[in-house]
């Protein structure tokens, strides 16, 4: 039988991950702060993103999502391996997003992978590093 400690944590790192795409679907970047240590690397390169320190990202992504009216994260499966005070987190995504040009609806919708590095801090779990890998677009 799994012990109390390791089902608490991957609960603790599933909520995590929501509280990651609330954030970044309802434009509620402050949310953030709770996700990554303030020393956090990220990397959205694969989806024509930046690259670079968490408070550089959180500011870009606050300037460049809200041109995308809606945007829902569809969350599938996690692969937790935890490691003590440090977890390797791989979470499928699909994510569609609406744009509003001329009057226009366009949707554009990519699936992938976020690949997290956590770590156990005094305030919970935070990622460390967080990067994204694009398998498709429409």
């Amino acid at each position: 039988m799994p012990d109390l400690r390791r089902l608490s944590d991957r609960m603790e790192i599933a909520d995590l991950i929501t509280s990651y795409t609330r954030a970044v679907d309802t434009g509620e970047w402050d949310r953030l702060d709770a996700v990554f240590t303030a020393d956090a690397w990220i990397d959205y390169t694969a989806s024509g993103g930046i690259r670079g320190g968490f408070p550089e990202v959180k500011a870009w992504l606050a300037e460049v999502l809200p041109r995308f009216v809606r945007r829902q994260h569809l969350i599938g499966q996690l692969e937790v391996v935890l490691d003590g005070d440090a977890a390797t987190v791989t979470a499928y995504f699909t994510n569609p997003m609406v744009s509003v040009s001329d009057g226009a609806e366009r949707l554009f919708a990519c699936g992938g992978l976020y690949h997290h590095r956590l770590v156990r801090t005094g305030a919970g779990w935070r990622s460390r590093r967080l990067v994204q890998e694009i398998v498709w677009t429409r």
